[in-house]
């Protein structure tokens, strides 16, 4: 089979790719935001709201791309890995769409998100062999350092959603910066050598609006490769916080723009605690790695 349908459900987006082994190409996508990490953290569950959204996500898909839910390699990460009752709503996803979710811990997704990165450089022609690659998510934050010969992966329980909805935000945040910073150390390693790469939905946003794209016109063959500095990060989240809610949907869609304030404070932290100026941006992530690691292993 040379044809992959991939779905990743993370905290707050549902994101759906065809992916050509063949060719190393995408066929079709589809993101959209479906909140499943909502309330998490004070019910420690997955929302009947969030299960009826990524159901009807999932449905939304069916018809849309017409793939066969059976074959179908669907995975989940923090918010999932985190509610107490992820088992129930596992099954009754796969009870109503026949898609059966597989939960993935944090390394694996860091080393998947790594893959897509790999090849993502590649494609756009970009050599660097030493980069720091960061993936903020709504639940958690995956810290990837590669070089040729070693390759370290950090998952940081603390996203874009976990974050917005956390009950003490400043001590949550100081949390995750320290732990950060001490992973940094134990390396011992010169950043100012390395590249820093960053992907996910908050990173994207910045470069599309960067781009002069908004929610309805992004494009990733655009943002892919954008280079965003800490400049950017701090003019656009002053754009969207002094925009009305219609202003703001129009920008970067809903189910997103509550989230999005917390999402540029971390990304902004990054370059500090990395003390970089710019980073390069892609829009490829986790779906994409979990493709090409089936095209390699089944071709």
């Amino acid at each position: 089979m040379s044809q992959i349908t991939t779905i990743d459900l993370g905290s707050n987006s549902f994101r759906v790719l065809q992916y050509n082994c063949k060719t190393n190409q995408i066929i079709n996508q589809y993101e959209t935001a479906v909140g499943t990490a909502n309330g998490l953290t004070i019910t420690k569950k997955i929302s009947k709201e969030s299960l009826n959204n990524i159901i009807n996500a999932i449905n939304h898909t069916k018809k849309l791309f017409k793939y066969d839910p059976s074959k179908v390699i669907a995975v989940t990460t923090q918010a999932m890995r985190e509610a107490t009752n992820s088992t129930t709503i596992i099954d009754t996803i796969f009870q109503q769409t026949q898609i059966k979710f597989n939960i993935i811990n944090g390394n694996t997704e860091a080393k998947l998100t790594l893959l897509a990165i790999k090849y993502a450089l590649k494609r756009e022609q970009i050599s660097t062999d030493k980069f720091i690659l960061i993936d903020i998510g709504g639940g958690s934050t995956e810290v990837i350092i590669s070089n040729r010969t070693n390759t370290y992966t950090k998952s940081f329980e603390l996203g874009i959603i976990t974050l917005t909805q956390a009950q003490n935000k400043q001590n949550a945040f100081e949390e995750f910066t320290k732990d950060i910073y001490n992973f940094i150390n134990t390396l011992n390693i010169d950043l100012n050598q390395y590249t820093f790469i960053s992907t996910a939905g908050t990173p994207t946003t910045i470069a599309a609006l960067k781009n002069n794209l908004n929610y309805k016109t992004y494009d990733s063959n655009i943002v892919n490769g954008t280079i965003v500095t800490i400049e950017d990060c701090i003019y656009y989240k002053n754009i969207l916080l002094n925009s009305t809610k219609e202003e703001a949907i129009k920008l970067v869609g809903s189910g997103r723009i509550e989230y999005l304030e917390s999402g540029i404070n971390i990304f902004e932290k990054f370059y500090e605690l990395f003390s970089k100026t710019q980073s390069i941006v892609f829009d490829d992530g986790l779906r994409e790695g979990v493709a090409i690691d089936w095209c390699i292993n089944h071709n």
